[in-house]
């Protein structure tokens, strides 16, 4: 199953590349296929590293390291839009505010993470007290 599985991956890599090289852009698609390997090398994986390492000795980590990726995540796909805004000629088709977008779900990532903290501390001092 595995090796079927790998090469239906294989030959549907194949039509994409050849889709993508029959385009005149394709060289700027490669460009953007090395960048995001590069960029996901050098920048993202040791950040995630980082964080799970100095995360590792504080209560409830998985929930912070939660928050932390899921805000990582956030961050990552509105970045483009943040850093090269480009003009619209059509208001529709960037309605929206995204630096407040981005504030605005951080904002909301933060309080459940929280809340979701808070139920947990609580949860866990009721059993001890129940059990104590």
């Amino acid at each position: 199953m595995r090796v079927v599985v790998g090469a239906a991956g294989l030959a549907l890599m194949a039509v994409g590349g050849l889709l993508v090289w029959d385009q005149a852009t394709h060289w700027d698609v490669l460009v953007w296929l090395a960048g995001a390997a590069v960029l996901h090398d050098a920048i993202i994986a040791p950040l995630v590293l980082a964080a799970g390492l100095l995360t590792g000795g504080v209560k409830n980590r998985g929930l912070l390291r939660g928050t932390l990726l899921t805000a990582g995540c956030l961050t990552l796909i509105a970045l483009p839009v943040l850093l090269r805004p480009l003009p619209a000629a059509n208001p529709s088709v960037v309605p929206l505010d995204y630096v407040r977008g981005l504030l605005v779900s951080l904002g909301v990532l933060i309080a459940l993470s929280l809340l979701l903290g808070a139920l947990r501390w609580a949860r866990g001092r009721r059993g001890r007290r129940a059990g104590g």
